[in-house]
This record gives C-alpha cells, structure tokens and sequence, in this order.
C-alpha cells in the first residue's frame, strides 16, 4: 500500500456518514412532505412507495455503466461526480411544487447517485485482504450513524422550519461529503490506458462466478425486507395516535434505533465474520432479523416499538457487512467496481420495488401485518442459506479467476 489503508477508512467513512446522513435528514419524511408542501392528501401510500422506489430503479439501470467507469478510471471520480450531482439535486428539491416534477427529480438522484458503492469499493480494493471483513464493518457503521444523526436533524428541522427545508440541510451536508471526497480520498494508481469494458461482458463474467449471483439474490431479498417498511413507519407512527406535528420528530427517533444498534453491533459483527465465517453471521443476522419483525406484530406503542426495532437492528447489522465481506472474497480486485456496482443494481431493484409493494400493501391491509409478512420471509431466508451447508468460499475463487483470464 502506497498509502495508510486505516487514514483511507477514516476519510470515506466520514464522506459516507455525511452522505448518509444528508439522505437520512429528508428521504425518511417524504410521506409528510408529499401531505403537507405538495397536497398529496389521497393515495398517499402509493405516493410515497412511488417516490422511494422510482430513484432506486433509475439506479439500478445505469449502476453497471458507472461501474465499468469506476474500474477504467477509478472509484474516487465516481465518488467526487455522485457527490457534487446529488448536492445541487438536494437544493433544487426545496423550490419544486409539483408533485409530478418531484418526481422528475427523485428520477435524476437515482441516475447521478452511487457515493456509498463507489466507497465500498474503493475500501474493498485498496484494504488488505485480512482486515477487509473489519473495514467493511466499519464501513457500515458509518452509514448506520448517518441514519442515527439524519432523523434526528430531519425531525428537528422538519418540526421547527419545515419539510421544504429539510432539502436545504441534505444539500449542505452531502457538499460536504463531495468536499471530503475531492480532498482527502486516496486511491491505487490506475491503468487508464486500458480498453473499458461493456456491461453485457461484465454480466457475463459476473454469471460465471454463482458465488456472487446468490449474493445478489440475497441482497436483494434483505434490501426487499428492509424497504418494505420504509414508506410505511411514518404513517405507522402517526397512527400509534402522534400528532401530525409531532410525527416528524417521533419519526426521527424510531428511524434512529437501528442505526443506533448497527453502530454498536456491526463492528463486532465485522470480526466475528473474519473469526468464524460469514456465512454463519450472516445466518444469524437474518435470523434475529425475522425475529425482531415478528415481534413488532404485538406492539402497539411508541416506546416499546422504538425498542424492538433497536434490537432488531443489534441482529441485522450483522448481514450487509457479511455480503460484502464475501464479495470481495469471491472477486477479482480489478473487478470489485463492477462486482460492487452490480451489487448496487440489485439493491437498488429491491429498494425500488420494496417501497413500491410496501406503499400497496399499506393501503390494502394494516401495516402491522406487514411485519408478520416480513419476518416471515427474512425466517425463511435464513433457513434456505442454513439448508445450503455450504463453506465460506476461498480467498481466490477459481470461476472469476478463469473468467478473467478468458
């Protein structure tokens, strides 16, 4: 290494939490934001899923051409490009009034976005191979954090200014994770020289290694689970019997508990990973995932709510860390931007549809249901991945290795 691997984790670390967090400060409220700034008072369910998952579709379509770029020209233009877009984009949401232009915008952050997996990235390249499951823990705190402090602000300023303005503090705050990024990041000297590859080569050689297709059916499975409920605690908390006026700010309190719990958990979870196999965390994570969803059915109260949902997130900060552990494990460094940016494709599928399919079931049955609906496919998740039997695969994946001399 050319460079400190540890002073590169703190730098992206901090440009991810910012990033997160400018995220956290506005997306978790755009329920209310739709009510109350753009007159959305019918359907708000669907508007609200529709809002989330339209950016996770745009993102997840132009992911791999990011991805390809991130390996021709390196990961820290990806990060500096996605910075900068998202901050102008962030401000030009304060002055839109229409709710089909809100739209139009929620489309252009999902096609500039792509800070958080370009980080990934770039730690999963230019760490060293026995400390990679540790700093992608770390990695996850950070943006679990920014989901600690984001509701936090969020509701504070959407209580006190307004939801509007909300968008003017992510703006600030994700300029300055552009800031960090432009400055501070290090990365590998790159072979720019090098012909840059097409996305339908790049699928091919991602289908030859099966290791690193199941994990993006698996992501995808998690994130689904995850974002289901995305749209939907807002209006869950507001039915608990909160005021209008105070949903934002007891919004940004349960919202805060899993990132709470993943600071605290994922670390560990990280070197448990790297002690034990990941495959095994990555078992359990789910398991007490499904559980803590479970759990939620019997609770009808806002401390007992905010609890469980801490303990849940204590259990599933255990599973990102653990896929992306393994991914680095099962792919080739000069591939690890593609890998990771297809990764992002499939998140960003699930994130899109997860919302979407949560809006919908919000408005056709009790979102308590929901939970049951949930933890009962994280349960059967974990159980399918314990059926496997299979090992935590080699360092060096032969299938890649060949695909890539091909």
């Amino acid at each position: 290494m050319s460079f400190s691997w540890k002073r590169n984790l703190i730098v992206l670390w901090t440009g991810v939490f910012f990033c997160s967090t400018a995220y956290s400060i506005s997306i978790p409220f755009l329920p209310i934001f739709l009510h109350t700034s753009l007159g959305i008072n019918e359907h708000l369910e669907a508007w609200a899923g529709i809002s989330f998952g339209i950016t996770f579709l745009a993102s997840a379509l132009i992911s791999p051409y990011w991805g390809s770029l991130a390996d021709k020209y390196g990961r820290k233009p990806m990060l500096i490009r996605s910075g900068y877009s998202l901050a102008v984009l962030y401000f030009l949401n304060y002055f839109v009034t229409d709710p089909y232009w809100f739209l139009v915008l929620r489309i252009f952050q999902g096609l500039l976005a792509g800070f958080v997996p370009a980080s990934i990235a770039l730690v999963g390249t230019n760490t060293p191979e026995k400390h990679v499951g540790y700093a992608l823990g770390i990695m996850a705190t950070a943006g679990a954090t920014g989901g600690i402090v984001g509701p936090l602000i969020g509701g504070f300023v959407s209580h006190w200014f307004g939801n509007r303005e909300a968008f003017l503090f992510s703006g600030v705050v994700v300029l300055v994770a552009a800031l960090i990024a432009t400055f501070f990041a290090k990365e590998h000297t790159f072979n720019r020289s090098a012909e840059r590859s097409h996305v339908l080569d790049d699928l091919k050689t991602a289908w030859s290694n099966r290791t690193f297709i199941g994990l993006m059916g698996l992501v995808m499975i998690v994130t689904m689970s995850v974002m289901l409920l995305e749209p939907l605690l807002t209006v869950y908390v507001m039915q608990m019997g909160t005021s209008q006026e105070n949903a934002s700010l007891h919004s940004g309190i349960i919202f805060s508990a899993v990132g709470v719990a993943t600071v605290l958990a994922a670390p560990r979870w990280g070197k448990l990973g790297t002690k034990y196999g990941y495959n095994k965390i990555l078992f359990i994570g789910l398991l007490g995932g499904a559980l803590g969803n479970l759990l939620q059915f019997f609770v009808s109260n806002l401390v007992g709510f905010g609890i469980l949902r801490f303990v849940y997130g204590l259990f599933f900060a255990a599973v990102y860390p653990s896929i992306n552990a393994t991914i680095v494990k099962v792919t080739e460094p000069e591939f690890r931007g593609r890998a990771f940016s297809l990764n992002q494709s499939a998140t960003q599928m699930a994130t899109m549809l997860g919302p979407v399919i949560g809006g919908m079931l919000g408005g056709l049955i009790p979102i308590r249901v929901v939970f049951i609906i949930n933890g009962l496919g994280l349960l059967l998740t974990a159980f399918l991945l314990r059926a496997r039997k299979t090992a935590d695969v080699p360092l060096a994946p032969t299938p890649m290795k060949q695909s890539m001399k091909m």
